[in-house]
């Protein structure tokens, strides 16, 4: 049996992706279970080395539902997501962390890694000129996936001219 955090996460799941079917089951083991959260804070996560092929491959599978999902400022699903809000989702869902919702708080967790070193995992920040700062995650060999107003949840290329030119910094939470 699942324990109470992972309980909660499938059942908000449920609820934001407008699903019907098992609604009863769901609400009687929330009921007889509860879905309190503590008051202990969450941990900070636990910095390792781990970010490499296996933790490619896990994003690379995961992220093939939401490509195309479109930009919603403010958006945590699969009818509207950010790009704070994928690094978000996808943290929570394939690695049980819970992060800041804003890029500008993101920029401030784990620990700062030269572009030349990123590995699968890694956030990647950038700056483009007229607008907010942006995140999204390295996903190896010069890709990253995040959110654009104009496509939605898609993949990129580091050595893209608009992408080199607004590069930030890079974070290594895992």
């Amino acid at each position: 049996m699942p324990d109470t955090a992972t309980r909660c996460r499938y059942f908000h799941r449920f609820l934001t992706s407008g699903g019907m079917g098992g609604l009863l089951l769901i609400l009687l083991t929330l009921i007889t279970s509860g879905c309190a959260t503590s008051s202990v804070p969450d941990p900070e996560p636990v910095l390792s080395t781990s970010g490499g092929a296996g933790t490619a491959r896990m994003l690379r599978a995961e992220i093939q539902s939401w490509l195309g999902t479109p930009h919603r400022l403010g958006g945590l699903s699969r009818r509207g997501i950010d790009c704070s809000g994928l690094v978000v989702v996808l943290y929570e869902d394939l690695f049980d962390m819970r992060l800041p919702r804003t890029t500008t708080a993101l920029m401030h967790k784990g620990r700062r890694v030269e572009k030349n070193n990123l590995t699968a995992g890694d956030l990647v920040f950038f700056k483009p000129a007229t607008k907010f700062p942006h995140v999204g995650i390295y996903l190896g060999q010069g890709e990253f996936v995040h959110t654009s107003t104009s496509y939605g949840v898609t993949l990129s290329r580091m050595d893209d001219d608009f992408w080199r030119q607004c590069y930030l910094t890079s974070r290594r939470l895992l």
